[in-house]
């Protein structure tokens, strides 16, 4: 019991978490860096070809993340053959969608670049990204749906190694292939795409060896044939509003880049730039919410209740705390951090110009998703889904449009609504979690099930005597 309380106690799930995050963001960094060395163009154009992937990622990494608080579920609850089969359909499923996403980005690059209002004169940079990157992607799906099996059963150290194994292959292939190293030739955005693809092969396949001993029966190839329906009914039902609620933020943020794109190439840079930089201030605040996530999840499951509902606000404190310090110390030195991406002026300046609303920007994110989080690992899904249904598509998405296109105010428009939609979505999940609806309703369903369980005791008593 003692080994497995520290297993899912929130520091030791959300540190592993932290460097595999934070070695993402550096390899997104990296990628940032050596693009801006072909061209300010190229930047942007894998800025807002990230967006969408990132959309289209949640679309096949949603039915995994359900699955993901089901494994935790179950593991608090110690039904760990059914935490088995629910990985093994998390798994399969993001796989078969993440093929088909692939196929349709590798052949239709073209037509998805007009959608996003990409410029005439980044076309063809564009098509080269999001045919390659975007026809690797099922590999992201792998990695995502491996990773979010394995982290919920309490091993959130196996995803760190491969994290750190990506990354050291994906830099060193970076340089050689953009630059034309040892000889090859300079491929540019083309050698991101195959560096991409190398790094991802190679953590799929230690994410995969890692999942098959992840519970105490062994996973082999002809166990992803494994079908519950009763399981996956239950995945299905935490699954979808889940995946509603990314696809909602992902998409609204792929809109908003769109708009950004109407804005010009230089906002559009100034914008992948700094949220490059932002990325490595909520790093930390991210891990601690997802450990949190896990964590409340497996309590949930264990029918610890009180220590589920304490456990959310232990996360969303230490979370804000970490979050306002490190957006603090970007606002001091963002100026010269910029400056290591770009020597453009304008863009500088643009960037510099919104440090300040990242004060408010990333401590109403941290409420947004320390409490959503919560919300979601008890399986109250729904709610989070209507929240960001409509305070995206009104505040998120409308008021952007509003406020930095029609009136003009350009980016720092769009920025003041960003802070409005998380503000007001933080607030909504908080006093939700406060109500404790769902919390409340367990505990009758264990109060009840104590009940039933005593009284067959007292008639087992009797028929003996």
């Amino acid at each position: 019991m003692k080994k497995e309380r520290q297993g899912f106690g929130l520091w030791v799930l959300a540190w592993p978490i932290f460097i595999e995050v934070f070695l993402q963001t550096l390899l997104g960094t990296v990628d940032t860096l050596m693009v801006s060395r072909i061209s300010d163009d190229a930047v942007a154009v894998v800025g807002i070809s990230n967006q969408l992937f990132g959309a289209l990622t949640t679309l096949f990494t949603t039915f995994a993340g359900g699955a993901g608080i089901l494994i935790a579920q179950r593991m608090g609850s110690k039904r760990f053959s059914e935490a088995r089969t629910i990985a093994i359909m998390g798994v399969s499923v993001s796989l078969i969608l993440g093929i088909v996403v692939s196929i349709i980005l590798f052949f239709y690059a073209g037509p998805i670049a007009g959608i996003l209002n990409i410029s005439p004169e980044l076309l063809s940079l564009s098509n080269i990204y999001i045919s390659y990157v975007g026809g690797g992607l099922f590999l992201v799906g792998m990695i995502a749906s491996l990773g979010t099996a394995i982290r919920n059963t309490g091993n959130t150290r196996g995803p760190m190694y491969t994290g750190v194994i990506i990354n050291v292959i994906h830099i060193i292939l970076n340089y050689t292939f953009i630059f034309g190293m040892f000889g090859l030739p300079q491929l540019g955005l083309a050698g991101i795409a195959i560096s991409s693809i190398i790094s991802r092969l190679v953590g799929v396949i230690m994410l995969y060896t890692m999942f098959r001993g992840s519970f105490e029966i062994k996973i082999r190839l002809r166990d992803f044939r494994i079908f519950n329906g009763k399981l996956f009914k239950e995945i299905i039902r935490i699954a979808w509003p889940l995946g509603i609620n990314s696809s909602c933020w992902v998409f609204s943020q792929l809109i908003v880049y769109s708009f950004l794109a109407a804005l010009g190439a230089e906002a559009l840079a100034a914008r992948t730039y700094l949220n490059t930089l932002e990325s490595f201030c909520f790093t930390l605040g991210y891990a601690i919410a997802l450990a949190g996530q896990i964590q409340i999840a497996h309590l949930f499951g264990a029918g610890k209740l009180k220590e589920a509902y304490r456990s959310a606000y232990r996360t969303l404190y230490i979370g804000l705390a970490i979050v306002s310090a490190n957006m603090l110390l970007l606002f001091l030195f963002g100026r010269n951090l910029l400056g290591y991406f770009t020597s453009d002026p304008r863009i500088i300046a643009i960037g510099i110009s919104l440090l300040a609303l990242n004060l408010l920007l990333q401590p109403c994110k941290m409420l947004n998703m320390g409490m959503g989080n919560a919300l979601n690992a008890i399986g109250d899904t729904r709610y989070t889904m209507y929240t960001s249904i409509v305070s995206m598509s009104i505040i998120g998405v409308g008021c952007s449009y509003w406020f930095g296109i029609s009136l003009g105010w350009g980016l720092t428009g769009i920025y003041c609504c960003m802070i409005a939609d998380e503000f007001v979505r933080g607030m909504l999940v908080l006093m939700r979690w406060r109500g404790r609806k769902v919390i409340r309703q367990a505990d009758i369903g264990l109060s009840e099930g104590n009940a039933s369980l005593h009284g067959a005791g007292k008639r087992s008593t009797s028929l003996t005597i």
